[in-house]
């Protein structure tokens, strides 16, 4: 899928995944790991937001939200009224640099072409400050497929494989990787990596 096809496959399923994930489990749990290290009043950016139920709704409450979905974002004004809203491509983050302490990306890098991964990684370096900290999926397999029929529509999937994945985080200056397993927003297992800047 090529960007304005992953948009609008995005929009078209916004909804039912609002409907469909539980907004607790363990894997928001992992935030308040992600804020108990950070400075107080910290900036977060919360990448693939959504509705921002799941994780924007778990930070504090200026944050800022990005996705790519038009209509994720719109259901994310009420659902998150105080957070900042953007629309945009992880790849070529539309946000100035050394920004923000934290970021937090869950469920959203494999969406993006794993050729391109090294790029966002790059890009997540940029706009965190000295220091800042990481918390986003740690994919285990290497795949690349589209799924027809998820959430009544249809999406892209993509991932270098778990090694692959911490070792771009290292390429893109991130230290001190942390794993932790969790219960992900459909009742799964998923693997999290805390990643941090020196």
């Amino acid at each position: 899928m090529n960007r304005t096809e992953l948009r609008r496959a995005w929009d078209d399923v916004a909804e039912t995944y609002a409907r469909q994930r539980d907004a607790d489990g363990s894997d928001a749990a992992l935030i308040d790991d992600l804020l108990a290290e950070l400075p107080a009043d910290p900036d977060v950016l919360d990448i693939g937001c959504g509705d921002g139920a799941r994780t924007l709704a778990n930070l504090p409450a200026d944050s800022v939200g990005l996705d790519i979905s038009r209509r994720g974002l719109e259901l994310a004004t009420s659902e998150v009224p105080a957070a900042s809203l953007v629309q945009g491509d992880m790849s070529t983050l539309p946000l100035g640099a050394d920004q923000f302490d934290a970021i937090t990306a869950y469920h959203s890098v494999f969406h993006v072409p794993r050729e391109e991964h090294r790029a966002v990684y790059r890009e997540f370096g940029r706009v965190l400050r000295p220091g800042g900290v990481v918390l986003m999926t740690l994919p285990g397999g290497r795949f690349e497929t589209v799924r027809r029929g998820w959430m009544g529509g249809r999406m892209f999937f993509s991932a270098p494989g778990r090694e692959q994945t911490l070792s771009a985080l290292r390429d893109a200056g991130f230290e001190d990787t942390e794993t932790t397993t969790a219960t992900d927003p459909l009742g799964s297992s998923t693997e999290f990596v805390f990643a941090r800047l020196p």
